[in-house]
C-alpha cells in the first residue's frame, strides 16, 4: 500500500495514470504529452511499474504501458472508512439501521408475549 501511495504522490505519474485509464500508450506517446523530457517520463514510468500500477505489454516491436488498477484495492480499502457514506451508500445504510431495529422489535414483542 507504501509503494502505491508513494507512486501516486506525484502529479506527473497521477496524469500517467489518468492516461492509461482508457488506452495503452507506448512511453513515447506518453511522453509528447508532456513538456518533460523523454528520460524524466521514463523514470516515472518506471515508478508505476515497479509500485504493480502499470505494466508493460510487447505487442510486436512496440512496448505498451497498461494500468493494473487491482493495485488500488489495499489503498481504497484503508482510505474507506475516512469518507463518509454518500447516495445509495447512505440509504443502504440507513435501511440495514432500519432492518436491525424492526428485527429487535420483533424479538421483543415476542418475548413479552411469552
Amino acid at each position: 500500500m507504501d509503494e502505491v501511495a508513494k507512486a501516486i504522490a506525484d502529479p506527473v505519474r497521477r496524469q500517467i495514470l489518468e492516461m492509461l485509464r482508457n488506452a495503452r500508450l507506448s512511453a513515447g506517446e506518453i511522453a509528447e504529452r508532456f513538456e518533460i523530457s523523454r528520460p524524466a517520463v521514463s523514470r516515472h514510468l518506471r515508478v508505476l511499474r515497479e509500485s504493480g500500477l502499470v505494466r508493460d505489454e510487447l505487442v510486436g516491436r512496440r512496448r505498451l504501458y497498461v494500468l493494473d488498477a487491482a493495485r488500488f484495492t489495499e489503498l481504497i480499502e484503508w482510505l474507506a472508512p475516512f469518507v463518509p457514506p454518500v447516495g445509495w451508500e447512505r440509504r443502504l445504510d440507513a435501511l440495514e439501521t432500519e432492518v436491525h431495529r424492526t428485527r429487535r422489535e420483533r424479538r421483543t414483542a415476542a418475548h413479552r408475549h411469552d
